[in-house]
C-alpha cells in the first residue's frame, strides 16, 4: 500500500473525530457547569492526573484481568466450537443450555461471583471470561455448521482426514467467523472489565474513576473515561492488523471475486 493511500485512510479515520472535539470545545467554551466535561480541561486532567505512576497503577491491572479474561475465553470458545460444531448431536444437546445461559446478563451474575470467589481477580476475570465466551463460541459453531458441503465431501472422497483435514480444512474455512467472534468479543470484555472494577476492586481504571466521581474529582474521571475509549481504539486497530494477516486469503479470495467481471 502507497504511502499516499494510507496518509488519506488516516485523515479519512481521523476526520470525524477531529470534527466532533471542535464542535464539543465551541459548545463548552462559555459554559460554567463543572459536570460538563471540556476537552481542554480533560487533557490538563490526564497530564496532570493519570500521566505517570497513575497510569500504570491502574491501567495494568485493568489490563491484566482483560487479556487473562479474554484470552482464556477465545482458546475455549474456539475449542468447544470447533467439537460441538462438528458434532450435530452435541449441537442439539447444547443448544437450549447455551441459548439459556447466553440470555442472562454477565454483570447480573457479579454478585454471586463476589460472594463464591471474594472481591479478588479471579471473580472481574471469570466475569470477562463469560461474557466474551458465547460471542466466540457461537460464531464458532456457526463457522464449522456453515462449511461448503461439496468441498466437505470433496475432502472425504479424496482420503483427507483426521488432523490433516481439521487443519488444513475445518479451521481455515471456520476462521472468518470466528474471528467476527472475537470482535464482538473485545468491547464486551472492556466493558464487563470496568464494571466489575466498579463493584468491588481496591485498583483498576472502574475503581480509579468511581473513586473520583465519590471525591468530586470530575475533570479526572472524565479524563479516565476517555483513556478506556483510547484501549478501544487501540484494541481494535491491533485487531484488524491481525485479522488481516491471518485471513489474508480470505481477502484476497473477495477481492477477487468483487473485481471479476
Amino acid at each position: 500500500m502507497s504511502t499516499g493511500r494510507v496518509g488519506m485512510r488516516i485523515l479519512t479515520a481521523l476526520a470525524l473525530p477531529v470534527v466532533i472535539v471542535v464542535f464539543w470545545w465551541i459548545a463548552t467554551l462559555d459554559e460554567t457547569n463543572p459536570f460538563v466535561p471540556k476537552p481542554g480541561q480533560i487533557v490538563q486532567d490526564f497530564v496532570n492526573v493519570w500521566a505517570g505512576p497513575l497510569l500504570v497503577e491502574q491501567v495494568l491491572p485493568s489490563l491484566y484481568r482483560f487479556g487473562i479474561g479474554l484470552g482464556g475465553a477465545i482458546a475455549a470458545g474456539i475449542v468447544l466450537g470447533l467439537l460441538i460444531g462438528g458434532s450435530r448431536v452435541a449441537a442439539k444437546l447444547t443448544g437450549p443450555l447455551f441459548e439459556f445461559v447466553r440470555a442472562v446478563p454477565p454483570p447480573v451474575l457479579l454478585p454471586v461471583l463476589l460472594l463464591i470467589m471474594g472481591i479478588d481477580d479471579r471473580s472481574k476475570i471469570f466475569l470477562i471470561f463469560l461474557g466474551c465466551l458465547w460471542p466466540i463460541l457461537l460464531n464458532t459453531i456457526d463457522g464449522v455448521r456453515s462449511i461448503d458441503q461439496v468441498l466437505a465431501e470433496t475432502t472425504r472422497t479424496y482420503g483427507i482426514g483426521g488432523w490433516t483435514r481439521f487443519a488444513h480444512f475445518i479451521l481455515p474455512a471456520s476462521l472468518p467467523r470466528i474471528m467476527t467472534g472475537i470482535r464482538l468479543a473485545l468491547p464486551i470484555a472492556i466493558i464487563l472489565m470496568v464494571v466489575s472494577e466498579m463493584y468491588a476492586a481496591i485498583d483498576g481504571l472502574g475503581y480509579q474513576i468511581m473513586l473520583f466521581k465519590q471525591i468530586f474529582q470530575i475533570g479526572p474521571m472524565w479524563a479516565g473515561i476517555v483513556i478506556i475509549g483510547l484501549i478501544g481504539i487501540l484494541l481494535a486497530g491491533v485487531f484488524r492488523l491481525v485479522e488481516r494477516r491471518v485471513l489474508a486469503w480470505y481477502y484476497g479470495q473477495r477481492e477477487v471475486e468483487t473485481s471479476a467481471p
